[in-house]
């Protein structure tokens, strides 16, 4: 589920799925490692893994907002994004949209 464009994912991106894996039990996934387009800027961590984008279709969302979708990912990220990830940006969508 990791993104086909990533050969070999690092182990935050690789823990981002699994966590969401856990907590959405998506249908579609792809977690895009984006550090290297912040290479130099404020945030970025020169270990890399720093700035992702999520692209998560799950029927979790179903019915919700833009921003309970985004707080359903946030909330399941919670640990990462509070101690490792600097940024994330978030697709959310149920199935069918």
């Amino acid at each position: 589920m990791i993104d086909p464009a990533t050969a070999a994912p690092g182990p935050v991106a690789a823990e981002i799925e699994r966590l969401l894996v856990a907590a959405l039990a998506p249908t579609r996934l792809a977690v895009i490692d984006d550090s290297a387009k912040h290479r130099g800027h404020a945030g970025h961590d020169p270990r890399g893994e720093s700035h992702f984008t999520v692209d998560v279709e799950a029927t979790a969302f179903a019915g919700l907002n833009r921003v309970a979708r985004q707080r359903l990912v946030n909330r399941a990220l919670a640990d990462l994004l509070a101690e490792r990830v600097h940024a994330l940006a978030i697709r959310a969508s149920a199935p069918g949209e």
